[in-house]
């Protein structure tokens, strides 16, 4: 490990869960929150390799701190290396985002 402590966050949000990655986790100064910061995500020049991580970079772009509810958070977890982020489905645990159809898959 290089020293530098990682959560892997995992949060309820508008019917799905996030997986999110991040350098700090503590108790919010806001009373029943929990402050999630420094937000880690692959920086890819050029070719996307990841559509679920590209649009929760987007999403969380200009966001320094996330505030979520307590009753938000489902898991904080402590982890040698990131791993692939995820939205799923919160009732049927489904990826949300798909990657690229390919040729000659109907939609």
């Amino acid at each position: 490990m290089n020293g530098r402590v990682l959560y892997k966050v995992t949060f309820l949000n508008a019917g799905k869960v996030y997986e999110l990655y991040a350098r700090r986790v503590s108790a919010s100064s806001l009373w029943g929150f929990t402050e999630v910061a420094d937000l880690v995500f692959d920086v890819n020049e050029g070719v996307v390799v990841d559509p679920t991580e590209e649009r929760l970079r987007d999403e969380f772009a200009h966001t320094r701190v996330l505030h979520l509810p307590m009753q938000s958070v489902v898991r904080v977890e402590e982890v040698d290396r990131k791993g692939q982020l995820s939205i799923r489905d919160a009732g049927t645990g489904e990826k949300v985002v798909t990657p690229f159809p390919l040729p000659g898959k109907p939609r």
